[in-house]
């Protein structure tokens, strides 16, 4: 039995039906495969940040502007963001959806990174709602977060939980 992989193309297409217009990330390993599909793609502009917590104001302010950005960064870079997300995306009840490499995940078997222990212990703090992401099968679950987070005016974490694979 074959094992359930994530594809940048599932990804990507499930962006399109929301009608994201702009990608901001911070440029990782993990995200290699994605960022080379929409770096090809007309229909998004991808926006480079230095630092996570750029993101969100990077972001927030694609919003203000009537654009409709996703955010894409690694959990250890969501908690380098915590003031930012403190500030912007919580105080200033942004609706924003963001893409969160869920480094260290494991769902069979014992969790060893810290990253991944402190990850949806510090969203359940900030109080952010946030879905799990494995597979294929998984990514309708960002349209789920564009719909909750325009409705609260609030800012919704999906949880990459596995990396790309370049199989499509």
């Amino acid at each position: 039995m074959q094992e359930p992989f994530l594809t940048p193309s599932a990804l990507i297409n499930e962006l399109k039906k929301n009608k994201v217009t702009h990608v901001v990330w911070l440029p990782d390993s993990e995200t290699n495969f994605m960022y080379n599909k929409m770096a090809a793609d007309p229909e998004f502009l991808i926006i480079p940040v230095c630092r996570e917590g750029e993101a969100m104001a990077v972001a927030a302010g694609l919003w203000v502007g009537g654009a409709k950005p996703v955010v894409l960064i690694q959990n250890t870079g969501l908690f380098e963001s915590g003031d930012s997300i403190r500030g912007i995306n919580i105080d200033m009840a942004i609706p924003m959806v963001m893409l969160v490499g869920y480094r260290g995940w494991k769902r069979h078997g014992v969790i060893t990174d810290s990253a991944a222990k402190f990850t949806e212990p510090m969203l359940d703090t900030w109080g952010l709602n946030y879905h799990l992401i494995e597979t294929d099968e998984d990514v309708n679950r960002i349209s789920t977060a564009y719909m909750e987070s325009e409705k609260n005016q609030s800012t919704v974490v999906c949880l990459l939980g596995a990396e790309y694979t370049d199989q499509e």
